[in-house]
């Protein structure tokens, strides 16, 4: 829990419930290497779903975790394709971030789906949303639609494959290592694996 602690405090790994990771039990070591973007930096991949209640919830610890990274460490989002929804929901991330847009309006999404309640699983109720947004629908369609997006998804299918991904929030470490909640037993306590 992030009450009465302070940021400083829950992320540092020193003070990881008095003791160190252990592949196996906070991480997993990757069999082959995942695809890290060239940019010579330590890639962290955080894969995520709109949809997901835990992705939400993560969102302010790992903006936090986020802004305190080390200059050598490249941090980039991911959303996952498990199925059709995940997929307009992939289509809708590539999409804004094509147009520039995903900055201003990825915290809005998450509201919008849970806080608002708000369906977003069809493309005319995606669309609508983002216009409701000020995005120009047009726009926003031809992005949704282009083959630069439609490649993005097939990276994140791939990306995911290569991570042997079996759910979200996870966080994907240079291309060789994987911890999620689900293995360091919660989110946060994953945030200081990575």
């Amino acid at each position: 829990s992030l009450a009465g602690g302070g940021a400083a405090a829950w992320m540092s790994p020193a003070l990881a419930q008095g003791a160190p990771f252990a592949e196996g039990r906070d991480y997993r070591r990757l069999g082959a290497p995942a695809p890290v973007p060239g940019h010579g930096k330590i890639d962290v991949v955080e894969f995520f779903w709109y949809g997901c209640p835990h992705c939400n919830a993560l969102e302010p610890a790992l903006d936090a975790w986020v802004a305190k990274l080390p200059a050598d460490v490249a941090f980039r989002r991911m959303p996952v394709v498990f199925g059709a929804l995940h997929e307009a929901h992939a289509r809708l991330f590539f999409a804004l971030e094509a147009m520039g847009q995903l900055p201003t309006l990825l915290k809005r999404i998450f509201a919008a789906l849970h806080v608002q309640r708000r369906r977003l699983d069809k493309f005319d109720d995606i669309a609508g949303f983002v216009a409701e947004q000020g995005v120009d629908k047009q726009k926003f369609t031809e992005a949704y639609n282009a083959f630069g997006v439609a490649s993005k998804v097939n990276q994140s299918k791939q990306l995911a494959q290569a991570y042997a991904l079996e759910g979200v929030p996870a966080l994907g470490i240079a291309g060789r290592f994987l911890t999620a909640g689900s293995l360091a037993g919660s989110n946060e306590r994953a945030l200081q694996v990575a």
